[in-house]
């Protein structure tokens, strides 16, 4: 059975999240795990894995902020949504993201952000399409909210 888990730095499953992340598949896995080896995060942010017993499956996190630059007023964002090649089709990411969306809801926030590139993917999980924004790294992404 899949258990989600919300981390912080003080976790015991920090570290081994944190080496899980960095040599996922995922390629941008590593910046994430920059995070979270150098803390930069806000009080409130977290990181979420999935475990399948003792072993991590997937992540994503919650964060102040995002792809986007400076101006925006969007806050927070469910990002780095990741689900290991051997457990996708089991509707894992829609456990983390569900898991990320009830803890902003529990810190008080009403709404909640993902930017993607993929399209058709957080809809079925009721998020709708606000746009597409030009992000930090000089390409465009689709910006998509739920109301929590």
């Amino acid at each position: 059975m899949i258990k989600i888990h919300i981390l912080n730095k003080e976790d015991a499953l920090w570290s081994k999240a944190t080496e899980y992340i960095r040599n996922c598949s995922w390629e941008v896995g590593i910046y994430l795990a920059k995070m979270m080896d150098d803390n930069s995060f806000l009080e409130w942010e977290r990181v979420f894995i999935a475990m399948d017993g003792e072993k991590i499956v997937g992540f994503c996190n919650l964060t102040a902020k995002d792809e986007l630059p400076e101006g925006y007023e969007f806050t927070p964002f469910i990002g780095f949504v990741f689900v290991d090649e051997n457990h996708r089709g089991q509707r894992i990411s829609e456990l983390l993201v569900n898991e990320a969306s009830s803890y902003a809801k529990s810190i008080g926030y009403k709404k909640v952000y993902i930017m993607s590139g993929e399209e058709g993917f957080y809809e079925k999980y009721g998020f709708e399409l606000i746009g597409e924004y030009e992000t930090i790294y000089d390409w465009t992404d689709q910006l998509f909210v739920k109301d929590i």
